[in-house]
């Protein structure tokens, strides 16, 4: 019997199980969204010290978490092709790259709002944020040297390389408070000491975002694997062209 890794590893079969999981994950992303912003603005109270802009800290830490998670999905699919030659492995890596940058921007923007009323400033060069705009640089680095290459196998391959290579950064982000003395405040542990009233708002929040994630992933992935049959057909036809010119006239009389 066929595992689902086995099944999905099939461009066909993912294409229509994805066909039907992607609209009730979009679903369920869109409304536990609906319902966290409405938790957010209308129900979760204020900070004591930081007023209304706490409501960052809903946007912030879900994006955070995201450009991590994303790029660790990077990295497992690129493990992947490397070593297991998995099918869909190049399609899951490619397709999580700018959805990860993405957050990994929202993460490194909404802190930046953040840090101005707390700091006095949009930007210091702290251990957190040095390291996260490490991993947004890693991010466009491996955007910027797959569309450098035109083969695809071998972009495949090299930037499969640079993601495993960079995966060193993730312990960085995650530790750097507690390695460096740094402004950035300690992890927002989703258990942690947060009253219920905020803790409660921020775990729906990043339910909703990783359920985004994961929507946008699955479809960038369709899109991929539409894109490269696509390819395949007309370097198909152009091959079938170029082989009838090529076929000799028979001579005439």
């Amino acid at each position: 019997m066929q595992t689902i890794t086995q099944k999905l590893a099939n461009p066909t079969r993912f294409m229509q199980l994805s066909g039907i999981v992607l609209p009730w994950i979009a679903g369920a992303a869109a409304a536990i969204l609906c319902y966290g912003l409405f938790l957010v603005f209308a129900v979760a109270p204020i900070d004591y010290q930081q007023g209304e802009t706490v409501k960052i800290m809903y946007i912030h830490v879900p994006s955070a978490w995201l450009a991590m998670m994303a790029y660790g999905l990077v990295a497992l699919s690129s493990f992947g092709l490397l070593v297991f030659r998995h099918p869909l492995a190049d399609v899951s890596a490619k397709a999580a790259v700018p959805i990860g940058a993405a957050f990994t921007f929202l993460a490194l923007f909404t802190g930046s709002l953040w840090g101005k009323p707390m700091w006095g400033t949009y930007w210091v060069w702290d251990a957190r944020l040095t390291s996260v705009l490490i991993l947004f640089f890693l991010y466009l680095g491996l955007m910027a040297l797959r569309s450098s290459l035109d083969d695809e196998s071998t972009a495949a391959k090299l930037t499969a390389v640079l993601a495993l290579v960079g995966v060193a950064i993730l312990p960085i982000i995650k530790f750097s408070v507690d390695w460096w003395n740094t402004l950035h405040q300690p992890s927002t542990g989703l258990t942690s000491t947060i009253d219920p009233s905020m803790r409660i708002p921020l775990l729906i929040m990043a339910l909703g975002f990783t359920l985004l994630f994961f929507a946008m992933h699955m479809k960038a992935m369709r899109n991929e694997v539409l894109r490269r049959r696509v390819k395949a057909l007309r370097l198909s036809d152009i091959a079938r062209r170029d082989g009838r010119t090529s076929q000799p006239t028979p001579a005439a009389g």
